[in-house]
């Protein structure tokens, strides 16, 4: 037999029966049974188990010490086995123990008869624990997959990329829910969004960019899908019509990229989440603001917002959208001036609403978009309107003033996209490591 010695991941075991072979992972399960012992480990690429024999005692005497979690490399002979797990183990020659783990874990691995899940928070305290579960490097293997598909189809549609400053001088447009930063001598702010340096690019005549980067909210928000720290996709076209074309790239975008998904990982997503996850036809539905309070009251629904949606609203016109039109995605356009920041292009044949739009994904919004209002004297004259201060944002309607090309786009909240993506309620459990009010660790 010719002895393999670099390690192949338990996804491969099948690929090198009678073989000897070496993998290494966690131990997730100890099963003792005298003279023999059963281990169940763990890689980034799934399960095998190992059999452990008084054949070779001294891999056995080192198996009677192992507690679980613990990292080993292990060496040994590929066999079939229909009663192991994927059908394949691999019969212990030798044990070497990486990394010994306390036996008292914090949190459990493995959720086992009538026992319950972990309460969120203790699960976020131990988020590295929590992320050993098969569900914790899937989710962000699926945020890659979506992440590469956005760069594949903006990279293929020659948008730039861009990266915009997070410390800025001014609040916002509105000053409010902004972390304050000391900046040497005065303060500086972490900056909600990209979306003045954005509009910035096509002032520079760059006419398609992206930007992917970190997103601060100072939002004393404590709902399933807030948080002080998230990552943004933003987008910027010029030479727009109206929002009408910001919506047609974003769902082709989306289109792209959740087939590439799906084609990648749409199996494993429906076996470990449950969710079948589909690639959505094109177009997606339209409605109007009006048009959906309209449906929602016809459905029984309060209207809690002037304009807007409540989380409730949106779940239902997402289970509206889902029985009428058979999709997942619904554009809701038209949004009210009074709801809408300043730089929102209004609409001709009314002024009281903007050519702006939020995209819903199963009843929950992730994306805001508009076209923006180009025109100096008009920006100027709809930022006095609302009474925004224009003195500290004086570096950005200098951009209007020069010349700037028609323009608009989106913001796109991915955690949110990837809580939809993998049929998960809350948004922690699509961060990373998650920010809120009263979470500031690990």
């Amino acid at each position: 037999m010719r002895k393999t010695h670099e390690r192949i991941h338990t996804k491969d075991v099948q690929k090198h029966v009678g073989k000897e072979i070496k993998v290494a992972g966690f131990v997730q399960t100890i099963r003792d049974q005298g003279n023999i012992k059963f281990l169940i480990v763990r890689d980034i690429s799934g399960l095998v188990q190992i059999v452990v024999t008084k054949n070779a005692a001294e891999a056995l005497a080192i198996a009677k010490t192992l507690t679980l979690e613990s990292v080993v490399e292990i060496s040994g002979l590929a066999k079939e086995e229909k009663q192991a797990p994927g059908g394949f183990e691999i019969e212990a020659s030798e044990i070497s123990v990486l990394s010994l783990a306390d036996p008292n874990l914090p949190i459990p691995i493995v959720v086992k008869g009538t026992q319950g899940e972990t309460e969120q928070s203790a699960r976020l305290d131990w988020r590295f624990i929590d992320l050993r579960k098969p569900e914790g490097a899937l989710t962000f293997r699926a945020w890659t997959e979506m992440e590469q598909g956005f760069r594949e189809y903006w990279l293929g549609e020659s948008y730039i990329e861009i990266h915009s400053p997070k410390l800025i001088s001014t609040a916002s447009e509105s000053g409010a829910e902004v972390f304050e930063v000391k900046y040497f001598d005065r303060l500086a702010y972490l900056a909600q969004s990209p979306q003045f340096y954005k509009q910035m690019a096509m002032a520079a005549g760059f006419e398609r960019v992206f930007e992917v980067g970190p997103v601060f909210r100072a939002e004393p928000s404590f709902t399933s899908r807030h948080a002080t720290e998230f990552v943004g996709y933003d987008i910027e076209i010029s030479y727009i019509k109206s929002h009408e074309d910001v919506m047609a790239e974003e769902e082709k975008a989306i289109h792209h990229t959740l087939k590439r998904v799906v084609e990648k990982l749409g199996g494993e997503i429906e076996k470990v989440f449950g969710r079948k996850l589909l690639v959505p036809t094109l177009p997606f539905p339209r409605l109007t603001m009006r048009e959906a309070k309209k449906i929602l009251g016809e459905l029984g629904v309060p209207s809690e917002r002037v304009g807007d949606f409540s989380p409730e609203e949106e779940r239902r016109i997402g289970q509206y959208t889902l029985e009428k039109f058979g999709h997942e995605f619904l554009f809701v356009t038209e949004y009210p001036a009074s709801v809408r920041p300043f730089y929102h292009m209004r609409s001709e044949t009314d002024p009281s609403l903007t050519k702006s739009f939020d995209l819903l994904w199963n009843g929950l919004e992730v994306t805001t978009g508009a076209q923006r209002e180009h025109r100096y004297d008009t920006l100027v004259s709809q930022a006095k309107e609302k009474n925004v201060a224009l003195e500290p944002l004086q570096f950005y309607i200098n951009f209007f003033k020069y010349g700037c090309p028609p323009h608009g786009g989106f913001g796109m909240g991915p955690n949110r996209m990837l809580m939809k993506l993998i049929g998960v309620d809350n948004v922690r459990d699509a961060t990373f490591l998650y920010r809120g009010v009263k979470r500031l660790e690990p």
